[in-house]
């Protein structure tokens, strides 16, 4: 983990930031547009009489910053928010301050036209205040010196260049005989340097001031965390020598003059890193890093992601040109996301050294705390790709995927979230996320279906699914004053749906994009965005519908809780309706199967559209009758004539599988994960093949049932108060697993007896007590560790 991973301090400062103006400025350069792209250096150099105990200072740019004391970076942000809720870093900056003089520098960057559509923004501009009177002198103000750098340039890796739907923004072009090579050590000469221009307005945390520009609030998330990583393997060199004694960093690599080499460079994985490529000599070479998940073919597929005989590779690049200097280092401002990293070097009359190439792997400092083993060893893989997948969705937001979009959308956060709960037990993370959708919301009601997002985008089901993230995170944890905040945002949301009720029952035409899954729909033809069962647009789906009476249950029980029994009882009585409704109008009998819609296609008698969707949704609403539904949901496990759910929805089935008793076929239903383990696959992926994105967390969702399904680990009541255990082993003959509660770790092991009985022990923290339950058996549980038969 780098060393500032752990740096950020309490947000305890005194004077109070959050509650006055901060006498330092917002700092940029005196001429360069502010709003275009640009990458900028500042610097100053403070006299210190002693090395400092404490020196406090609070950080933050825009778009992003990276911090050096003394040449050493110690921080990078700031954590993604929008303009309004603008994050800043607290950092104690001591550790690396010295007696006499020393040196404050900032990398810091703007994107312009080519930033990521996460990347929310006002303008170019710096800022550092110092906590308090030792470290006043810090303040950015126009004692700081500043450079715009030309020797950047973007490359353009958008959906034209990469033939798919990428908004992570551009590459980096650094040309080395414009760069300030030293910028950010003591000894640099900067007297070349203007003195930076202090803004106009002051600077003020969120809720002061009559300017909108930067609202300032405190990160609550920890530092992102880095560490080494090389890549494992050459797999294919062109006009060149190179080992993979060089990707261990024992031995450079020489490109002769006037020569074009291309290296084929193989992780062993995907993973998010920054590349840093470190060359000596070779004036005016152009060294291309280009990356990618996974080579394709001739006809643009991936295939098994291990071979590369006839593929290429098609991908993300940046550019570094040589200056000639001795062991000059790239590095991208943004971490890349790669399986295989090609280097293509173009020399021109001299030859380059390739000194050294290093990743520095970044995420969210996740910990797993976790663990599940079981009778079946193959489910192991299962568990270390989808926690690997669960990590490359995580930094500063939840992200869908790292490669394409690192965009935070509900419907995936939601699971994510809670296997992050459950292997980590680190909620903050999922709190930000929470937050940043009610940040979102829009005066329609609704939160925005991604954010932080520069582009608009509204999935109403994903409002829905942020209501029941709320409802989530009340189970598993006690914090009301948090969880209340949301509940008029939560009313918004459901008045939203609500006011779309048709006369039928179900609902009306709805706007925007009522996305549910990326499933082949059946007669859903006037959807043409894709992922949208029929009935969305004209109304009338019996899948939205359902999700309303899902959430509304959710939303009942929330409100109830905390007093508002009128509404609780208005809305649960809303989904009884609504699952009444549905079933009166869509259940078809004949197939004993709920239809998406109530309607026949244009010509036929008859419904004609069927989904697994449908179906598992009405399980999990009770939208059909108990007694019914383990014969339903076995049917839409078996009949492929159904629109089947992908990686995404399955986390619903498995839900419904638990609901309905029918845990023990949870293993069978992973044979999707093995094929893509199968095909090489490190990550899990967006779709079946053929998919887009090879690493999307959704896909992760076994990781959770895994502990809350096999194991049977959930909450009995909200906060996480009391546990309900109900595992469901099905062909597994034994299983162990240990899972974070705030109040301690819960441990189980249990084995089957031959007669189909029960046996093991469960150890609960010293405050936890709770219920076991096996084939409608109860045990009562108590806390500390006990051994168990049923």
């Amino acid at each position: 983990m780098a060393f500032w991973a752990n740096s950020l301090i309490a947000q305890t400062p005194v004077p109070n930031w959050t509650n006055q103006y901060w006498p330092a400025r917002w700092i940029l350069h005196p001429t360069a547009p502010a709003r275009q792209y640009g990458i900028y250096h500042l610097r100053k150099v403070i006299d210190l009489a002693q090395k400092p105990a404490r020196f406090v200072v609070h950080v933050s740019a825009d778009n992003r910053y990276r911090l050096f004391v003394n040449g050493k970076a110690v921080a990078h942000g700031p954590a993604r928010s929008d303009t309004q809720n603008w994050n800043y870093e607290t950092i104690d900056l001591a550790p690396f301050l010295q007696a006499g003089n020393n040196v404050l520098a900032a990398q810091v960057w703007y994107m312009g036209e080519g930033a990521p559509f996460a990347q929310m923004s006002y303008q170019f501009g710096f800022l550092l205040q110092g906590d308090g009177d030792a470290e006043k002198i810090a303040n950015t103000d126009a004692s700081w010196k500043i450079l715009h750098n030309l020797a950047y340039s973007p490359i353009k890796n958008d959906i034209p260049k990469l033939r798919t739907y990428i908004v992570v923004g551009d590459g980096d072009r650094v040309d080395g005989a414009r760069y300030p090579w030293g910028w950010e050590q003591l000894n640099f000469d900067d007297k070349a340097w203007v003195a930076a221009k202090p803004l106009g307005f002051a600077t003020k945390p969120r809720g002061l001031g009559t300017d909108g520009n930067w609202g300032l609030v405190p990160r609550t998330i920890p530092m992102m965390e880095e560490k080494p990583l090389r890549l494992a393997t050459v797999r294919r060199s062109e006009n060149g020598r190179m080992d993979d004694t060089f990707l261990q960093g024992k031995a450079p690599v020489t490109v002769p003059a006037n020569t074009k080499a291309v290296f084929l460079l193989d992780q062993g994985h995907l993973t998010n890193a920054y590349p840093e490529l470190t060359v000596s000599q070779g004036q005016g070479t152009t060294v291309t890093l280009s990356y990618a998940e996974a080579l394709i073919d001739a006809k643009g597929q991936k295939g098994n992601r291990n071979e590369i005989t006839g593929r290429t590779l098609r991908g993300f690049d940046d550019q570094f040109v040589a200056d000639g200097g001795d062991r000059r280092t790239f590095r991208p401002l943004w971490f890349r996301t790669y399986r295989y990293l090609q280097l293509t070097v173009e020399t021109k009359d001299k030859p380059l050294v390739l000194d050294d190439l290093v990743g520095q792997f970044t995420g969210y400092p996740f910990e797993e705390k976790a663990q599940f083993t079981a009778s079946d060893t193959t489910l192991k893989p299962l568990w270390n790709v989808g926690w690997r997948t669960a990590r490359l969705c995580a930094g500063e937001n939840y992200y869908d995927c790292p490669y394409y979009e690192q965009l935070q959308y509900t419907g995936d956060t939601r699971i994510q979230s809670m296997i992050s709960l459950y292997v980590t037990g680190d909620d903050r993370l999922m709190r930000k996320a929470i937050m940043d959708y009610e940040h979102s919301r829009f005066n329609d009601g609704l939160t925005q279906s991604r954010y932080p997002s520069a582009d608009f985008q509204v999935i109403p089901t994903f409002s829905l699914f942020w209501v029941c993230m709320v409802h989530d995170y009340w189970m598993h944890r006690q914090d009301d004053a948090f969880v209340k905040s949301f509940l008029p945002g939560i009313m918004g949301v459901l008045n939203w749906h609500e006011q779309r009720l048709a006369v039928t029952g179900l609902n009306g035409p709805l706007e925007w994009w009522n996305f549910v899954d990326w499933s082949k729909w059946q007669n859903a033809g006037d959807e043409i965005a894709g992922g949208v069962p029929a009935g969305a647009r004209k109304g009338g789906s019996s899948i939205l519908s359902l999700q309303q009476a899902y959430t509304y249950f959710r939303a009942g029980d929330l409100l109830a809780h905390y007093g508002k029994n009128e509404q609780a009882e208005h809305y649960r009585e809303l989904g009884r309706k609504l699952n009444k409704a549905v079933y009166a109008q869509c259940w078809d009998a004949g197939r004993n199967l709920m239809a998406d819609t109530p309607l026949a296609a244009a010509g036929q008698s008859g419904k004609t559209s069927f989904s697994q969707h449908a179906n598992i949704l009405a399980v999990l609403t009770d939208a059909v009758p108990a007694a019914q539904q383990a014969s339903l949901l076995q049917k839409v496990m078996t009949d492929t004539s159904l629109t089947q759910a992908t990686f995404y929805f399955k986390f619903y089935l498995f839900e419904a599988l638990k609901k309905a008793g029918l845990g023990d076929q949870f293993v069978t239903q992973l044979k999707p994960w093995r094929d893509m383990l199968a095909m090489g696959l490190t990550t899990f992926a967006e779709n079946p093949e053929p998919t887009r994105s090879d690493c999307h967390a959704w896909s992760a969702s076994p990781l959770y049932e895994f502990l809350s399904l096999t194991c049977g680990i959930k909450p009995a009541e909200p906060g996480f108060k009391t546990v309900r255990i109900e595992p469901f082993l099905g062909d597994l003959t034994n299983v162990e697993g240990r899972m974070p509660h705030p109040v301690g770790e819960i441990a189980v092991q249990f084995q089957k007896t031959p007669t189909g009985g029960l046996t093991g022990t469960i150890t609960l923290p010293a405050t936890l007590t709770g219920i076991l339950r096996w084939k409608g058996k109860t045990l009562p549980l108590k806390a500390g560790k006990q051994a168990v038969s049923l």
